[in-house]
């Protein structure tokens, strides 16, 4: 006999008890899903590092927030694909995160130290050479390495079908209730419906270049999403829409995720704070390092809480690294540090773009080609997390015991 889902009074102590599950896999995974002990390091050590100029980060710079995303036209292009931290901040912080992601995930391959360190030179250089020359211009841009290249060119074949066996267990239009799919109650039924109906979200699912943009919306279905990791016990829903009439399901059939904008730990500037609203927020914060998501977003309210609202493409994939070889492990760190270098100098001018150049070129000691900064911080956040993650597993094993 199945054992019945939660309902909705339910969910926050299993939902808790998920997470520190999730985050107890790996000490990648421990590093992913705790933004929060990330910064409270930065808090008490930020005057290692440099003041780039104040533009939007994605704070939360880690490996699998990065990669393939479409918009509205299809097109498939590599950027930054979770935008839940992203404030007005120090460049810099993302370059930190990203190291510390890359550092652990070479851990979790087995690589020696010495790849850490190299690690950290192609990250630095492909970042850098994003921010020479013109923005857009190819010379700036690093070549795919073959690991994610396999994982573009799989994006770009995606359609409906794959989707929806990967979401919603199959093509069927309803989601059906799962592990992964909890129930929701009445109130939250009528919200979602609600919302469903306005102008603005059926302008969000007629957006895209396959489908008339006077086509009506009607919610198909609706569950409460169990999904990510430091996102377990917020709000999160996946709604099932039928767009216009067509028996088409790759035109037809849509797949909104609502998810709830909680207050972001990333440190912001205070003379350039950006919205106040935390979905506002997100969606800016998309809009400027990611195009092709921000595009594709919406903020709302749900539950008297502010959530932001994207259509679920096919194409939307993320990189997974956890097993690389030696020189895959260097192209990757290279290449994801160019495409976080293309979202930020996007957002710079000519000048700026040359002073922060400029002040990742100093401080690089003569035995590693890094900024001391750069490896001085992810070596003492390695350090950091991997004595969190033993305790957290410690932890996790005396109360599941």
């Amino acid at each position: 006999m199945k054992k019945p889902l939660p309902t909705p009074r339910q969910r926050a102590p299993l939902l808790t008890e998920r997470r520190r599950l999730k985050m107890a896999r790996s000490a990648h995974a421990y590093v992913r899903g705790n933004t929060c002990r990330f910064y409270e390091w930065l808090k008490r050590c930020d005057a290692m590092l440099p003041q780039g100029p104040m533009i939007w980060i994605c704070g939360d710079c880690h490996v699998s927030n990065i990669g393939p995303v479409a918009d509205a036209d299809g097109n498939v292009e590599v950027q930054i694909r979770d935008l839940d931290q992203a404030v007005m901040g120090n460049p810099a912080n993302d370059l930190v995160r990203l190291g510390l992601s890359l550092a652990m995930a070479a851990r979790g391959s087995d690589l020696p130290g010495v790849i850490t360190a190299k690690m950290m030179e192609e990250l630095i250089e492909g970042y850098a050479q994003a921010l020479t020359g013109k923005q857009g211009d190819q010379k700036s841009a690093r070549k795919r390495p073959d690991s994610i290249r396999v994982v573009v060119r799989r994006a770009a074949r995606r359609r409906w079908k794959h989707l929806a066996a990967e979401r919603i267990e199959g093509i069927e239009p309803n989601i059906p209730l799962s592990k992964k799919y909890w129930p929701i109650s009445s109130a939250e039924r009528r919200e979602l419906a609600a919302l469903m109906a306005t102008e603005e979200v059926r302008a969000l699912a007629t957006s895209l270049s396959h489908r008339d943009d006077k086509d009506e919306v009607t919610m198909l279905d609706a569950a409460y999403w169990v999904k990510g990791c430091s996102s377990l016990g917020l709000l999160r829903y996946a709604v099932l829409l039928r767009v216009g009439k067509s028996k088409d399901i790759d035109s037809s059939l849509c797949l909104i995720d609502i998810k709830e904008a909680a207050k972001s730990v990333a440190p912001k500037t205070q003379r350039t704070a950006g919205p106040r609203n935390n979905a506002h927020r997100i969606v800016e914060g998309a809009r400027h390092l990611a195009p092709h998501l921000g595009e594709r977003m919406l903020a709302a309210r749900i539950q008297g809480k502010s959530v932001f609202l994207r259509e679920l493409l096919p194409q939307d994939l993320k990189v997974d690294i956890d097993h690389l070889n030696q020189s895959e492990a260097m192209e990757v760190a290279g290449y994801l540090g160019n495409i976080v270098g293309r979202a930020h100098g996007a957002q710079m001018n000519a000048d700026e773009r040359k002073r922060w150049l400029g002040e990742l070129r100093r401080n690089r000691p003569k035995n590693i080609d890094t900024p001391s900064w750069l490896w001085r911080s992810v070596v003492q956040l390695v350090q950091e997390h991997e004595g969190g993650y033993l305790e957290h597993c410690r932890l996790f094993a005396n109360e599941s015991a």
